[in-house]
């Protein structure tokens, strides 16, 4: 079962994330979820595993230059994640077309995501979701 998160909920959900992101803090995380769950640019989705939550899925509303993209606002997956155990069960599916919804509720024509070039398993489980690479890009930084 998919369903839109609560505020009360955006702790089990932070709990998640630290999976999906383990260097980042607990806390902090449970403030950007309230503010993540509260704004209406934004949603999270909630899978369920009878009363045991089991994953997420993050979007919101983007309305800079999203890449490979030709409209304005878009919908933008944030973070997915499935605990293992329930992994290849259809719950990231379910999570996804839950923010897909969301997004054409909120009058977007696209939908986006991105990954890191290295991270193949992401790439392999955006592939499967139904979504296409639109290209790869390397970023640069330098310190001022």
């Amino acid at each position: 079962m998919i369903k839109l998160a609560s505020i009360e909920q955006a702790t089990v959900t932070a709990q998640l994330a630290l999976q999906l992101w383990p260097d980042n803090d607990l806390q902090e995380f449970i403030q950007n979820m309230e503010e993540a769950i509260e704004n209406p640019n934004s949603a999270i989705f909630l899978g369920f595993s009878e009363e045991e939550v089991i994953g997420f899925a993050q979007c919101q509303l983007r309305y800079d230059y999203v890449e490979g993209t030709d409209s304005s606002p878009v919908g933008y997956l944030e973070g997915l994640y499935v605990v293992e155990h329930y992994r290849e069960q259809g719950f990231a599916k379910g999570l996804v077309q839950a923010c897909e919804q969301w997004s054409k509720d909120k009058g977007c024509t696209e939908f986006a995501s991105d990954c890191e070039l290295s991270n193949t398993a992401s790439l392999h489980v955006h592939l499967k979701l139904g979504f296409t690479e639109a290209n790869r890009i390397i970023c640069f930084t330098k310190k001022l």
